[in-house]
């Protein structure tokens, strides 16, 4: 006697070694005895064997209709077997019976499990939505092959196109999409950034990032909803002084401009100048929540993003041939030996006479044009006329820098240029990626960009001890000590700053492009129109939670911001070396890598990528290196060293790969990572969004 028996949901079947009223021992094909219960024999039977019972019943099975079984189903619960003699036939053999109850168990759309062997029949509504469903994902799972056969054959389907940046950055591992690109990467063992590639998916490598950055951080867009420019306050009093802003070429966002007077005098007055949107602009309404989402401009070569509408910058700008508001910083020093006297800060009118661009000018203002050199033929009128005030900055800039690296400790260094990125041919406002890309050079101290970042850290430390004074909360950036992994840190206290030597440092002279110096202006206006009673007239008060909202909100964006605008450097930078037909570059070793690797940094271009070669090299070493393929999308670039350039027996200078604010030496040196993970099944969990390399903000 043999029998069919359920053993946690799976049907077996084997000869009656031994039974009870409870229990029977079995033997399976296998030779294996198993112990069943008598409630979970199902069937016994004489004829055919056991194995040959199951491979003809699993046959039979498939040809049962469940529909047609469930017509012929009773409407109470019934057992296999009276429903196998009710289908076949009233002498329904074992193997028939079987059968059946193989095929309920695989149709729970039409049948429920009432027990061992029992069913009842699914109510017909239930059935008709179950059989739509399975409708529904089997045209869901042609439609997946389809578009794997598709993407395999390097075609890419416009559903997919669509949703390229979701499926490689933030995967729904659930959606039809994604599963598409799942199966044609493993069908065609190919990496997915790679096979959509290869079916034409990305347009551009330009366009590829770009709109990557823009599904993470920008997916309504960059348009602003149409809002009205505050006009400024009308009661400001006019600003006896003849003021000069000095930026690049591409400037738009003018925050900050310069004044001097009494030059001759023995007292000379500094004036920092700030555009002052934070004095129509209020916290909580509709521009504050504009720039409160955005928390600052974002860069790239050729475009940006503005955190305020264009309308609001043009009005609040301190563009030339008008007096602006402004929150201004009067510093009174001696003339002769530059010491500061005293200090006050007024809300006023500013007359700009002229918007100076340092990219124009660095040529011609130099230390020794400063010092009455001739001047070159192109010398502007408005620049000679300003030749003594210049020169009076440059010396009382050299002054102040020389008094915080006394407090430093130590000279800061700057042996690396700032690069520049020009696209030619541009058809548009943004590029497309099909310009051409020139890179410049600019000596980082020279006397312009000296001038104008000293006057920006005596007004940002200046209003920074204000604020504490007063009892106003502000927004600070400190960094304890110049000591190894101490890094530069935002917060509401008023702590030192010693990467730049001050007792204190809030972010305030950038208003118009930087959320957190909105928010100190509006608090430094505080200051000033109230005096002692600022802290209770404040839009923040002490301790309050919105500001640490603020910083965290602001922290985390204004670094994505500044890792998209080093990826688009270092993906010019690629393209420039592609379009020059650059192949071997000279640089300097700043790390050995893992696995044979080693990171280096080319002398005259803003790159670092990995080579193979440079292994036991001292960091500074310095290697010609031969570049390899290189990888627009991915942002990578590989070398082989050809040779070294300096002594072997020299350690080099070590230094001149240092410089302030460098906060990693492997920034912007790896590929783009993506979500998308072919060897991860398919479920429900988050996808962590892709991450490009990227730069620290400034101190």
């Amino acid at each position: 006697m043999h029998a069919l028996f359920d053993d946690a949901g799976k049907f077996l079947a084997g000869r009656i070694l031994s039974e009870t009223d409870s229990s029977a021992q079995i033997e399976l094909d296998s030779g294996k005895r198993v112990k069943a219960k008598t409630a979970h024999i199902l069937l016994k039977f004489d004829q055919p064997a056991p194995a040959d019972l199951l491979t003809r019943a699993r046959e039979t099975a498939a040809t049962i209709d469940p529909a047609l079984a469930w017509e012929f189903a009773p409407e109470g619960e019934f057992g296999f077997a009276e429903l196998a003699r009710d289908y076949f036939s009233a002498s329904a053999p074992p193997v028939e019976q079987a059968a059946m109850l193989i095929a309920l168990f695989e149709a729970p759309h039409y049948f429920r499990r009432a027990g061992k062997g029992r069913f009842k029949k699914a109510p017909a509504d239930i059935v008709a939505q179950a059989l739509a469903a399975i409708e529904k994902k089997q045209q869901i799972q042609a439609q997946i092959d389809a578009w794997a056969q598709e993407l395999a054959a390097g075609q890419c389907p416009q559903a997919i196109r669509d949703q390229l940046y979701k499926i490689l950055f933030k995967p729904d591992k659930n959606a039809p999409e994604y599963k598409a690109v799942v199966e044609a990467s493993r069908s065609t063992h190919q990496a997915p950034l790679a096979l959509l590639q290869a079916a034409g998916a990305i347009d551009s490598p330009y366009e590829f990032h770009y709109r990557r950055f823009l599904f993470e951080f920008f997916p309504r867009g960059t348009g602003f909803a149409p809002v009205t420019a505050p006009e400024p306050p009308a009661d400001l009093p006019l600003a006896q002084v003849s003021a000069y802003s000095i930026d690049d070429s591409h400037t738009t966002e003018i925050d900050d401009a310069l004044s001097l007077q009494g030059l001759g005098s023995g007292q000379v007055t500094l004036g920092i100048h700030i555009a002052a949107p934070g004095l129509a602009i209020a916290p909580g309404d509709a521009l504050d929540q504009l720039g409160r989402a955005r928390l600052s401009t974002v860069y790239m070569p050729g475009n940006k993003i503005t955190m305020l509408p264009d309308a609001v910058v043009q009005t609040y700008t301190l563009d030339a041939g008008r007096a602006n508001p402004a929150v201004s910083l009067y510093v009174t020093y001696d003339e002769a030996t530059l010491q500061e006297i005293s200090s006050e800060t007024r809300l006023d009118r500013v007359p700009v006479d002229v918007n100076f661009r340092h990219d124009k000018l660095d040529h011609i203002v130099t230390a020794d044009w400063l010092a009455g050199g001739d001047s070159p033929a192109d010398t502007p009128q408005e620049l000679a006329a300003r030749r003594e005030e210049l020169a009076f900055l440059h010396r009382l800039a050299q002054h102040l820098k020389a008094g915080r690296e006394q407090v430093r400790g130590k000279p800061e260094t700057f042996n690396r240029p700032d690069y520049s990125f020009h696209l030619l041919d541009k058809k548009g406002d943004a590029p497309d990626g099909s310009e051409t890309v020139q890179i410049t050079t600019r000596r980082r101290g020279a006397p312009l960009d000296l001038i104008v970042a000293e006057a920006a850290i005596v007004a940002n430390s200046t209003w920074g001890q204000m604020l504490a004074a007063q009892g106003v909360p502000g927004i600070y950036r400190s960094q304890a000590s110049l000591a190894s992994g101490i890094k530069v840190r935002m917060g509401v206290k008023a702590l030192p700053h010693a990467g730049i030597g001050v007792k204190s440092y809030a972010w305030a002279t950038s208003p118009l492009r930087r959320y957190v110096d909105l928010v100190n202006q509006w608090q430094i206006i505080a200051c000033v129109r109230h005096g002692a009673t600022a802290a209770l007239a404040a839009p923040f008060k002490p301790r309050d939670a919105e500001l640490f909202a603020i910083i965290s909100s602001f922290d985390a964006a204004y670094s994505a911001y500044n890792g998209y605008q080093s990826a688009m450097e270092r993906y010019w930078t690629l393209v420039w070396l592609q379009q020059n037909g650059v192949t071997e570059l000279d640089a300097a070793v700043i790390r050995e890598g893992m696995g044979g690797d080693s990171l280096v940094r080319a002398d005259t271009l803003p790159l670092v990528f990995s080579v193979l070669g440079a292994q036991n090299l001292q960091r500074g070493a310095r290697v010609r290196v031969r570049l390899g393929d290189i990888d627009p999308i991915a942002l990578d670039v590989h070398g082989t060293v050809l040779a070294r350039l300096d002594d072997p027996l020299d350690p080099g200078d070590d230094a001149a790969l240092d410089d302030e604010g460098d906060d990693g030496e492997e920034a912007g040196a790896g590929a783009l990572a993506i979500a998308l993970d072919v060897d991860e099944p398919a479920g429900d969990a988050a996808a962590t969004p892709a991450s490009v390399p990227g730069s620290s903000p400034a101190p």
